[in-house]
């Protein structure tokens, strides 16, 4: 079993190896950190003529995540997910939740400054709505960040084909994670190429997309993370596992 400790102790025997590898997770920090922590000091907030004014969405919040990391460094913060059940559980005491989906923010246009979401857009069954809800919910000159696995990756062709009550128990047994939290993939929006298509259909432009590659998914044990390790060192970046993004209005 790889249980989320010991695949993060395989991550940083590959980064003590591979100097200047971030995990997925660590890029969409450093991503979301450059329009929260000091934000009203920052280009960003001079182009908005924002004084003391920074509005946050995380879509999918979940129980806390880059919100509750981050959350106390700005004016408003809202998380938004569909499980009530992580709503109630949710850690951050500064954030209002909500309880709504991607495709239908119950929040008027241009309310706020930041929007993220992590592991949300593999999710989407009608992305094109999704990406619109997003653009209408953000002020001109806002950002939005998101991580989501990248389709072209070996390991998410997998996942597609193991959809349902086989991907719930798979992940049960093989990564510790509840069933509960598994929820059914479709990777409507999960390449740079369609993102990029379907953010320009709603007004988005790029800022920064990163592939980011990791080899621990597969390191139940030492030889397969070797292995793992050659396996990432041949593929081709546009194959990399994770996709982290920044999209401007």
């Amino acid at each position: 079993m790889l249980n989320l400790d010991r695949q993060n102790t395989y991550r940083a025997r590959y980064q003590a190896t591979h100097p200047g590898w971030q995990t997925s997770g660590q890029v969409y920090e450093s991503f979301v950190r450059q329009y929260t922590v000091g934000w009203h000091t920052s280009r960003y907030a001079a182009h908005l003529n924002a004084t003391l004014r920074c509005r946050w969405l995380d879509v999918g919040c979940g129980r806390g995540g880059i919100i509750e990391l981050l959350g106390g460094q700005v004016t408003l913060c809202v998380g938004a997910d569909l499980d009530l059940a992580s709503l109630c559980e949710h850690r951050a005491p500064h954030t209002r939740r909500v309880a709504a989906p991607m495709d239908a923010l119950p929040f008027a246009d241009e309310s706020f400054d930041l929007v993220t979401c992590s592991w949300v857009m593999e999710h989407l069954a009608d992305p094109r709505h999704a990406f619109a809800q997003i653009a209408r919910v953000l002020a001109p000159g806002g950002h939005w960040i998101f991580l989501t696995p990248n389709a072209r990756n070996p390991l998410t062709f997998a996942n597609r084909l193991m959809r349902g009550p086989l991907q719930a128990w798979l992940v049960r047994r093989l990564y510790a994670r509840a069933e509960s939290d598994t929820f059914p993939v479709r990777y409507r929006a999960n390449t740079p190429a369609r993102i990029e298509q379907l953010a320009r259909q709603v007004g988005l432009r790029p800022v920064q997309i990163q592939l980011v590659g990791d080899p621990t998914y597969l390191a139940f044990n030492d030889p397969l993370f070797a292995l793992s390790s050659l396996i990432e060192r041949i593929t081709p970046p546009s194959f990399r596992v994770h996709i982290v993004g920044d999209y401007t209005k």
